[in-house]
């Protein structure tokens, strides 16, 4: 029996049927090409009225400011929060075309997040991202008495690069002593810059392909993307000890390129006794709880999502 697309979101992604994706090594025609799709799908849903957006500034390692956006449940009970990553491949990408995801994950949980514009490739390769990350994540420590926030609660969560740089930045924030990661949430996550040997029984129904792939790693890594030496805070499949990291929480669709590293990224977390959550779901592509949210599938990944935060 071959694999297949879930009826219900092969129905939503009809109307991209035809879709010519943009030649290998196009960082520009990807960022013209995605970013109206990604803004059209977080504002296909209502935004929650009952949380508030306040946008703050953020100084980083090498002295620039970054913009991050603070999500807040009206009225919700202070205790834990999230620091959210948004995907785009580490090339394209704005934290503003992620305010509907972000603001539902809020309004469901209670559960506030801190949404980072960390500087993309090629303009700004590794590290200067994930030390953006970790600027965030230091800000929001410094900040957690005053704003009623719990330390040993703060969680980190991202989707595709963003999942990647949540993984990178558990791994960073242990390997430097802190702050403390409570748990990272690594969905459908971006892990190995060793690009895999294509799967042709996947390759029909791809969303993020093998050349995106081949297209973004060497924009964040340059000629160091696929070979010896790259560490695992630039791609945290990487990883030799995984000791001492936070729990997780993985998933990713069967029909993802990132589907195989993700599973490893799981079984190497399980051997050095982190505790994991691992979903993997039939008949999904990248990214289809945003194009296909009204499907059975997204419905379910959203709510285990929202257990996950709700239990920080």
């Amino acid at each position: 029996m071959s694999l297949s697309l879930d009826p219900q979101i092969a129905e939503a992604l009809a109307p991209m049927a035809g879709f010519t994706p943009p030649a290998a090594g196009d960082i520009a025609g990807r960022r013209a090409v995605w970013e109206p799709i990604i803004g059209a799908a977080s504002a296909a849903q209502p935004m929650p009225a009952d949380v508030t957006l306040t946008d703050h500034i953020v100084t980083t390692a090498d002295g620039e400011h970054i913009k991050v956006r603070w999500y807040a449940k009206d009225g919700a009970t202070p205790g834990p929060a999230a620091l959210f990553f948004h995907g785009g491949g580490y090339i394209f990408g704005h934290i503003d075309l992620f305010d509907g995801p972000v603001a539902r994950y809020v309004s469901a949980s209670g559960v506030p997040m801190l949404s980072v514009e960390y500087r993309r490739a090629p303009e700004f390769p590794f590290p200067t991202p994930l030390e953006d990350a970790y600027a965030a994540l230091a800000w929001l420590h410094d900040r957690a008495p005053e704003w009623g926030l719990d330390r040993a609660r703060i969680a980190v969560l991202g989707d595709s690069a963003g999942g990647g740089m949540a993984a990178a930045l558990a791994i960073l924030a242990r390997d430097r002593g802190g702050p403390a990661i409570a748990h990272q949430l690594l969905l459908m996550p971006m892990l190995d810059d060793r690009v895999a040997t294509p799967d042709p029984h996947i390759e029909p129904y791809l969303l993020w392909s093998y050349d995106d792939s081949r297209t973004a790693w060497p924009a964040l890594l340059g000629d160091a993307a696929g070979g010896p030496g790259v560490p695992a805070t630039a791609a945290p499949a990487r990883l030799e000890d995984a000791t001492d990291l936070p729990p997780a929480y993985i998933e990713v669709g069967q029909l993802d390129v990132f589907r195989d590293e993700d599973l490893a990224y799981a079984a190497k977390l399980s051997r050095a006794g982190v505790p994991v959550e691992f979903h993997l779901h039939p008949g999904a592509p990248h990214e289809f709880d945003s194009i296909a949210f009204k499907s059975d599938l997204a419905r379910r990944a959203i709510a285990d999502r929202v257990r996950v935060l709700k239990s920080l």
